[in-house]
């Protein structure tokens, strides 16, 4: 069978690899000490004019090889770490014979060096350091994308998200923003006083949201587990038994579709405060997202483009509606009437919204009015919510696990948190009467993704939960939005991807 060119590259640098070991030299040394990484090089370094040399002042630096070019007795380089690039310049005179032989026979674009020597500014007005000694620090044998430095091909890039890494540096930078949206918040919750906790990802039953879970099994207890929909229900337990400020941040799983906003494993963080309502909770939420605008440099305004659409948001105009208004304004159609169940086909044909679905046993039935209602929402209401908006008091049909106003037991003290089009969070004034919480679990019957029944939620809810604001926020969606990107798996460094058979 005859070779494919990336085998025989393969089998080439294996054989650059034997005559390696056969000189005596390891290819993958244990460590490397050096003084300097690339950025700080270029940052210590930049007052240097066009052709000036910092004379008797060695640094060490590593970094992989990016590209290469030969010139006879002399070699440019780029080398690329974490923080930067920087040119390297290789001379025979310098390295002498054999060095500088080894390095050009066999060394390749991808291999990772450490190299030490002055810094001086070409000609052309480059930091470049003049290389007096390398070491080799790890031989590839395969090669980099031979378009490196622009790989496009969106399946290489979510499989090999190594290579996406290397060779795009825009993917680097949404991955070092998404570490200070996260670092933001935590740091924020702390200095609040928050607590962080853990609670369990496999569960006995899946509850805290409304979503289809992942099943597995434990063989040692010979019982049916679910991966967590949401940490919801055990937090609040701790609410119960005497935690006041308390926060999860981590991952939860739902056996659902995935599109550009959906990935079944997915970041999120729960927030619960005793004593507390959802106006605290809108409170915090504002100042949450005004932390990780900061940790990003947005002062006043950022763009997010999504759908050929390109949307200014202000980051300190923040505006509130009821879910109520939003359908006299936006649908011209009184909720009430989609609550009731008075709205005909007709009239949800005219909305260009599907009344009918295929369940999991491929039968063809009717959706539920909390689905239908949802559909409007996200095509008539959504597209409207552009700059920061709180969605503010819900119908309780919509809201099994928030409280109801008192003044008003049909609409529920719940906010959903929208920017540019896309929601970021949800949050309740919990619901914490045991007995009004198990009567919404009965009523609650939408056969594919009905909430689990957890009993032992009601038993804690039954020995007393003091008043209690909560907040989820999607850490992927927020990172969506404060990165620039549309599409989740540009946020999640490895999205689920359908295996290679």
């Amino acid at each position: 069978m005859e070779e494919t060119p990336i085998q025989q590259i393969i089998n080439i640098r294996k054989e650059k690899f034997n005559k390696i070991l056969q000189q005596g030299i390891n290819p993958y040394p244990n460590f490397y000490k050096y003084s300097h990484d690339i950025m700080k090089i270029i940052e210590e370094f930049s007052f240097l004019q066009t052709g000036e040399v910092v004379e008797n002042k060695i640094v060490s630096t590593k970094g992989r090889i990016i590209s290469r070019r030969e010139m006879g007795k002399t070699v440019f380089c780029h080398i690329q770490d974490f923080t930067g690039k920087i040119q390297i310049y290789l001379k025979k005179d310098v390295l002498g014979e054999e060095k500088f032989r080894f390095f050009c026979d066999l060394i390749d674009i991808g291999d990772i060096i450490g190299v030490e020597g002055e810094v001086f500014k070409t000609k052309t007005g480059e930091l470049t350091i003049n290389v007096g000694n390398y070491v080799l620090l790890c031989k590839t044998l395969r090669p980099l994308p031979e378009k490196w430095h622009g790989l496009k091909d969106i399946e290489i890039r979510y499989r090999q998200r190594y290579l996406d890494l290397i060779s795009n540096t825009e993917v680097k930078e949404t991955f070092l923003k998404r570490s200070k949206i996260i670092s933001a918040i935590r740091k924020l919750l702390d200095e609040k006083g928050f607590i962080e906790v853990e609670t369990p990802i496999i569960q006995p039953l899946p509850g805290g949201a409304v979503a289809r879970p992942f099943k597995t099994f434990h063989n040692a207890l010979s019982e049916e587990f679910y991966l967590r929909i949401a940490p919801e229900l055990y937090l609040k337990m701790l609410i119960v038994g005497g935690f006041e400020k308390i926060y999860e941040l981590g991952k939860s799983f739902r056996n659902e579709g995935i599109d550009r906003y959906h990935n079944p494993e997915f970041t999120m963080i729960e927030i619960y405060q005793a004593y507390a309502d959802y106006n605290d909770m809108m409170k915090l939420m504002q100042e949450i997202f005004l932390v990780c605008c900061d940790a990003l440099g947005y002062k006043d305004k950022f763009v997010y483009n999504d759908d050929g659409q390109t949307y200014e948001i202000y980051v300190n105009e923040f505006r509130k509606i009821s879910f109520f208004e939003l359908f006299d304004k936006y649908v011209n159609i009184p909720l009430e009437k989609f609550l009731n169940n008075e709205i005909d086909d007709e009239t949800y044909k005219k909305l260009s919204i599907e009344i009918y679905e295929t369940d999991e046993n491929g039968t063809l039935q009717r959706k539920s009015i909390k689905k239908l209602i949802d559909n409007v929402f996200e095509k008539h209401i959504q597209p409207h919510l552009v700059q920061p908006t709180f969605v503010i008091d819900y119908p309780k049909e919509l809201s099994p696990l928030a409280k109801y106003k008192f003044e008003n037991k049909k609409i529920t003290e719940r906010f959903e948190f929208y920017v540019a089009t896309k929601e970021i969070a949800n949050a309740y004034s919990e619901l914490n009467d045991p007995v009004e919480q198990y009567e919404r679990f009965i009523k609650n019957t939408d056969k594919e993704e009905k909430m689990a029944m957890n009993l032992e939620f009601i038993v804690a809810l039954e020995h007393g939960m003091p008043p209690t604001g909560g907040l989820g926020i999607g850490i992927d969606r927020l990172c969506m939005l404060l990165t620039n990107n549309n599409s989740i798996r540009e946020v999640i460094l490895f999205p689920l991807m359908k295996p290679i058979k």
